[in-house]
């Protein structure tokens, strides 16, 4: 049977058991709620439903409260950590879908710069004419391939 990989943000917990998992009372989870901190999912109901990645976020501002941070800058850091999971969510997506149109192109494209200084695209294999054609870019085949160095971009005229 595959493994399926288990939704962080899926909103299965009812209060009492997010509170008992997050060692807090009901009551701090509603204030929480109230305050922006942690706000959970609701029900058609209106009960509130946590999620495993709202018990994280309950056991973190515990942790910081204890450490002395007030509420509010609690609040901004949940808030930043956030942000930081939906770009890194956007990230992913467009690096797949880079990776996705490479792996669809027929073909590298090497792109020049003609003797006029207009962009010329050259098919895979043709040579550059010596001394009229430069050669400013070349896409890397893989995204998380080794940087090369600029020489690397440039045609060798002798090739």
């Amino acid at each position: 049977m595959p493994e399926r990989e288990i939704d962080e943000d899926a909103p299965i917990f009812a209060i009492a058991v997010a509170a008992e998992l997050a060692n807090m009372h009901p009551q701090t989870l509603r204030q929480y709620d109230r305050l922006g901190l942690v706000v959970p999912a609701r029900t058609q109901g209106g009960s509130r439903r946590y999620s495993t990645r709202h018990v994280e976020q309950l056991r973190e501002v515990a942790r910081l409260s204890a450490d002395g941070m007030s509420l509010p800058a609690i609040a901004r850091i949940i808030e930043l950590e956030d942000r930081v999971r939906e770009l890194h969510v956007r990230v992913h997506d467009l690096e797949a879908r880079v990776r996705s149109e490479l792996e669809n192109r027929p073909g590298a494209r090497v792109f020049a710069a003609g003797a006029t200084g207009s962009v010329v695209t050259l098919r895979q294999g043709r040579r550059v004419r010596r001394a009229t054609d430069i050669v400013v870019w070349r896409p890397r085949l893989a995204l998380d391939s080794e940087p090369r160095a600029a020489s690397d971009d440039v045609a060798d005229p002798d090739a």
